[in-house]
């Protein structure tokens, strides 16, 4: 179970980037400000909050001691602060003067890396605080970035798509095309696994992206073989973009968050969905784990920060009442008929709807006949229980109104479009909502995060007509 236990509302802007260190929380937003929370009480600290930006501020990460705060904007400088006083220590300048988009400190603390809009990747001296090596990925902005656990290799995430990999000599080691429409965030689990067959150690890596989806990989890192990719599955629990992913301390839960405005809590070594947490009003723009404490902190562009408490002791976590309204029953995966089990007090069915591949669909179809001959359910009561359970969801699947289209949506408020505009980076908005986006001095575009060549909106009069049309459809 996953319970809110507090909600920080103290940005005035959308809030780009949360991170944990052992004893705080530290968060950032368009406002140009960091914020730093301690964890006994959710308090803001004295010192906070950090203000030195000029521009929106996109990520921020604590050193692995938690003495030391990165944060990095579109300024072009990545700044690093004292946790203790709240003293800046650094102004790193990015050489090319491009927007910083991500920033990641090294296991041991010896390096920093920023990556920005550019494609540069720097690699700065945490004890000098120079620039120690730099790089350019192939294509694309860089937007993600994650080490690995003993600190001697680290992966970049770009809005091309690729995931390239680097040695902490900044050789480029392994390039891989991740996700078609570009990557937005990956990490990398603190905690290896054997392969049980070789005795080789691997890091199971987690990447996001436009493309709705999650993918998890095992990597193989090796003097003698370089760097090795195994892709291991697709979490396909998302309707819109996903912009952040982040592993449990432990390895064995993934959190992401998206433009669907859902948080989802998976189980890592078999994909089930544990979890789906609905209580944003915007986009999530991120999420993150607390290191030694049951904690998840989730991020949006609804300017607040949510804190979950969980309950790891509770293996089967109901999210159908949540989800319910996101995704119609017919289209539910076997782990969401397996979450309005337990939430229907019928936890005691999950084996045996899981072992007869019951989806959505096979669910709205059970009968008494199928419960008795098919799923061998011989108590007469028990019976009589799923049918009613069954009857409710199907009454309440007939009262909701039937999906709209994702393409009728707008992609910033994912609600119907009625006035559709075309913006310079040829996806199509709610116009007033696109006129709200570039109002508050943003350039860039919603979907890519890339700089817009043109403010010019054009009525997009074929969608508009389409939309017509269906509306008209449903009337009928």
């Amino acid at each position: 179970m996953a319970t809110l236990i507090h909600t920080l509302a103290d940005h005035s802007d959308d809030v780009n980037y949360c991170a944990f260190s052992s004893s705080c929380l530290a968060t950032c937003s368009l406002d140009k400000t960091i914020r730093v929370y301690s964890l006994n009480n959710f308090t803001e600290l004295p010192y906070s909050p950090l203000k030195g930006h000029t521009y929106a501020v996109h990520c921020c990460c604590f050193s692995p001691s938690g003495h030391v705060l990165a944060s990095c904007s579109t300024d072009g400088t990545t700044m690093v602060w004292d946790t203790r006083n709240g003293r800046m220590l650094a102004v790193l300048e990015q050489p090319s003067g491009s927007p910083v988009r991500v920033c990641r400190f090294s296991p041991e603390s010896t390096y920093l890396v920023s990556g920005a809009a550019d494609g540069s990747v720097v690699l700065w001296n945490m004890q000098s605080l120079k620039l120690y090596r730099s790089g350019n990925v192939k294509d694309g902005s860089l937007v993600a970035c994650a080490f690995s656990p003993n600190g001697n290799f680290f992966v970049t995430g770009s809005s091309c798509g690729d995931l390239t990999f680097w040695d902490d000599k900044m050789r480029c080691l392994y390039n891989e095309k991740a996700h078609d429409l570009g990557v937005t965030c990956c990490d990398i689990s603190s905690q290896p696994i054997s392969d049980g067959e070789h005795g080789f150690r691997y890091f199971q890596m987690a990447s996001c992206g436009q493309d709705n989806q999650i993918k998890l990989w095992l990597i193989l890192f090796a003097d003698f073989l370089g760097v090795e990719l195994k892709y291991k599955c697709t979490l396909n629990g998302h309707s819109a973009p996903v912009l952040a992913c982040a592993f449990s301390y432990d390895g064995q839960m993934l959190v992401s968050g998206s433009v669907d405005k859902c948080v989802i809590i998976y189980e890592t070594s078999t994909g089930n969905t544990l979890h789906t947490l609905s209580q944003h009003t915007r986009y999530v723009t991120t999420c993150a784990f607390a290191p030694y404490s049951p904690l998840l902190a989730t991020g949006s562009m609804d300017k607040t920060v949510n804190i979950w408490q969980l309950d790891l002791k509770q293996p089967c976590a109901g999210n159908t009442v949540e989800n319910e309204s996101k995704v119609t029953v017919e289209d539910w995966s076997e782990d969401d008929v397996s979450a309005w089990l337990c939430a229907q007090d019928l936890a005691d069915f999950v084996g045996l709807f899981k072992m007869n591949n019951i989806d959505g669909k096979e669910l709205l179809n059970l009968t008494k006949e199928s419960l008795t001959n098919e799923l061998k359910i011989e108590s007469l009561g028990l019976r009589s229980k799923v049918l009613q359970k069954i009857e409710e969801l199907r009454m309440t699947t007939i009262s909701v109104s039937v999906t709209i289209p994702d393409e009728f949506l707008c992609p910033i408020t994912r609600e119907l479009m009625k006035d559709p505009v075309i913006a310079a980076d040829g996806y199509s908005y709610e116009k007033e909502a696109m006129e709200n986006w570039i109002s508050t001095r943003r350039r860039s575009s919603p979907m890519t995060n890339l700089p817009l060549p043109s403010l010019m909106l054009t009525p997009n009069r074929t969608l508009k007509m389409a939309i017509s049309r269906w509306l008209e459809t449903q009337q009928k």
